[in-house]
């Protein structure tokens, strides 16, 4: 089953950054009078295809390979490799009668397109949830062997500033613009002293050895709901317990109880747990349990999935402001703007040597894991790995190779200098050379998912 939603929100993702992309090529040749013979999402390698209808000129379609999509646009060298028209007159309809600023903008089109999408899901998110922001009151939870955690960062700290600059919130403090900062400094609290720590330089790399920063705000393993007739319930535990120690180890952390108790399936656990005896369900926090509750022992035996049936209370602070059109769409620009930064910043430590290559890219495996991944946190949490991925594609499809949008980009802009076309069979043997060097990159990043799965 998970395989098949991965393969699923996978196609997805990619069905919709693709749709969006083409379209920008399609529109925009349309609005100059291009002729558009095919607007295919997937390939129909061999000719196989899902789906096609020809409406007016365009055939429409959807190819059986999703890993990308095409427009055919008449008199111009593309994917296709069709040179039929070379033998004839140009045509007004055709792209290589228009312009150099015309086919520029065509061309253009697509990584346009791609930046309308993500400012368009960041702009939907913001005004749909508002801002969302976690007090830094709540203090750090640092996962072993993650970035933080090597930084000498340990649970229980609070972050007071990074960089110089005071924390006010979680999500100040986790910024991912932060990941490509020339230096990155944290001062944390710890027993009423203030303590320096310095990010590594290849950051993202570990990041993406670890899969993730490996901090966050505790959650308190304050018990939310006790299922019927399952091992906590048969145990006394109740609703609004705090957990204090398992196995006689002392946690501050949910995932710490889930992580002891889930090995220790129909095996029986010592388990102690702080109760108040009327608990103020709405404003109930770990502070306020352990000053006045009550400590009581069980034993319970995890059933065979390691589960004893209960579920977490989410007492973390959030603070949420609702905002106005205006306000929603410029806090969406702004994400898309700095997602984007971000995003040029990470390929240029990558490219310049300060992340590890072949740790720090992926290809459609690793795209398809995290797109199953983002799914299961939600359909906003989908959306916004859409909205970074759109802009990932975005900047890979402007780099200077020849089949790419900015290879294109490079040779009409040339064109459009000298005031005539560069010779076809030139122009042919750059597509095919580009053609290579992606079809090179795409099997190099295949090998690298799999090896680094």
């Amino acid at each position: 089953m998970d395989l098949i939603n991965t393969i699923f929100f996978f196609i997805v993702a990619i069905f919709i950054l693709v749709t969006a992309h083409e379209f920008g090529h399609f529109i925009t040749a349309r609005i100059f009078g291009m002729r558009v013979d095919r607007f295919f999402i997937g390939f129909d390698f061999f000719g196989i295809k899902l789906w096609q209808k020809k409406i007016g000129e365009t055939e429409y379609g959807i190819g059986a390979f999703p890993i990308g999509g095409y427009v055919k646009i008449a008199g111009m060298v593309d994917e296709s490799l069709d040179t039929n028209y070379v033998s004839t007159p140009a045509q007004p309809w055709e792209f290589r009668a228009k312009p150099a600023w015309q086919r520029l903008i065509v061309l253009a089109g697509g990584v346009g397109m791609n930046m309308v999408l993500s400012a368009a899901i960041f702009i939907g998110i913001t005004a749909f949830v508002g801002e969302t922001r976690t007090p830094l009151t709540t203090p750090a939870f640092v996962e072993s062997g993650s970035v933080f955690a090597s930084m000498g960062v340990r649970t229980g700290d609070r972050l007071v500033s990074v960089n110089g600059q005071k924390l006010t919130y979680w999500e100040e403090a986790v910024a991912p613009e932060l990941l490509t900062a020339r230096s990155l400094q944290y001062t944390v609290a710890r027993d009423g002293q203030l303590l320096t720590v310095t990010a590594p330089r290849d950051i993202i790399t570990r990041i993406n050895d670890t899969q993730t920063l490996g901090i966050r705000p505790v959650m308190p393993p304050i018990v939310d709901e006790v299922l019927k007739g399952e091992p906590a319930e048969a145990a006394g535990i109740r609703s609004g317990a705090l957990i204090t120690s398992v196995e006689g180890k002392p946690v501050t952390d949910w995932t710490q109880v889930v992580d002891i108790i889930s090995k220790s399936a129909g095996k029986k656990v010592s388990v102690t747990w702080m109760y108040l005896q009327s608990p103020d369900s709405e404003n109930l926090t770990a502070d306020m349990i352990r000053s006045k509750g009550k400590s009581v022992t069980s034993e319970v035996v995890p059933n065979k999935t390691g589960k004893i049936g209960i579920s977490l209370k989410q007492t973390i602070p959030t603070e949420r402001r609702k905002l106005g059109l205006g306000e929603s769409i410029a806090s969406g620009v702004n994400q898309t703007w700095k997602t984007t930064v971000l995003t040029v910043q990470g390929f240029g430590k990558i490219f310049s040597g300060q992340e590890d290559f072949r740790k720090s890219v992926g290809g459609p495996i690793k795209i398809a894991r995290l797109a199953n991944q983002s799914a299961e946190q939600g359909p906003l949490s989908f959306l916004y790995f859409v909205s970074v991925l759109s802009i990932s594609l975005a900047v890979i499809n402007i780099l200077p190779i020849p089949a790419l949008d900015g290879g294109q980009f490079v040779i009409n802009a040339i064109e459009g200098i000298m005031g005539r076309e560069l010779p076809l069979e030139l122009k042919m043997r750059i597509q095919q050379v580009g053609m290579a060097i992606l079809l090179a990159i795409f099997a190099y990043f295949m090998i690298n998912d799999i090896l680094n799965k």
